[in-house]
């Protein structure tokens, strides 16, 4: 699903499985722009200042050893980034922001999980609930609607958002869905739920990917114009 929204954006992707922190450079040398995954696996709370709170879920720290300096280092570049499910999580962490480990335990807060595993893919990427976008951000601008439905599969969600993003989009019982960072001179946006799932039949995903797909473009004439 993530090279065909990748290809979708008009960009060519290059999957990056796992990379050592001092390849870091390097990569972002080469790239026009990043575009995190979704996953099972949860980020480490310790990087929130946490404790695990339940054992059993899956953690992935080689993939925060090399993602968080990584986020921090394309903001600091400008580079354009997409960020989806755990990539949102792991944005907000990696620029100072802490989440809730089990959103469905909070109180006033629902529970964002996906039906269970034995339903079919479709059921679980089904939409599930609208989004408010707030007006005069980013994806207010990309958008035909303000209230779009959307899948939700996740149960860590936004604690604290980092200081300096821009909330784009809300769910119904306040959890932020989707964030900007205005701190970075590039296209940035991060949202809760995966707008790869059958992308080309969803015009808010479509839009997403579009916009995406344009900065890394707009990125790649300006740094790697034709003839150098």
């Amino acid at each position: 699903m993530i090279d065909d929204a990748v290809r979708l954006a008009g960009c060519l992707p290059v999957v990056v499985p796992a990379a050592h922190p001092d390849e870091l450079a390097d990569w972002l040398d080469i790239a026009d722009g990043i575009l995190l995954t979704g996953s099972p696996s949860n980020v480490h709370p310790s990087h929130f200042n946490e404790a695990v709170h339940d054992p059993s879920l899956p953690l992935d720290p080689t993939r925060d050893l090399w993602t968080l300096p990584l986020i921090r280092e394309a903001v600091a570049r400008g580079l354009p980034l997409l960020a989806i499910c755990r990539g949102f999580q792991e944005t907000n962490v990696a620029l100072g922001g802490s989440l809730h480990q089990a959103v469905h335990e909070q109180d006033g807060l629902a529970d964002h999980r996906a039906p269970s595993d034995d339903q079919p893919v479709a059921v679980q990427y089904g939409l599930a609930h609208p989004v408010q976008v707030q007006p005069g951000g980013l994806l207010a601008s990309l958008l035909d609607t303000d209230r779009p439905e959307v899948n939700s599969l996740h149960g860590q969600g936004i604690k604290r958002l980092a200081e300096g993003l821009r909330i784009e989009a809300t769910a119904p019982d306040g959890l932020v869905e989707a964030f900007s960072v205005p701190q970075s001179k590039g296209f940035s946006l991060c949202v809760q739920w995966h707008p790869e799932w059958q992308a080309a039949s969803n015009p808010v995903s479509m839009a997403i990917l579009q916009a995406f797909g344009a900065a890394c473009l707009a990125w790649r004439d300006l740094h790697r114009p034709p003839g150098r």
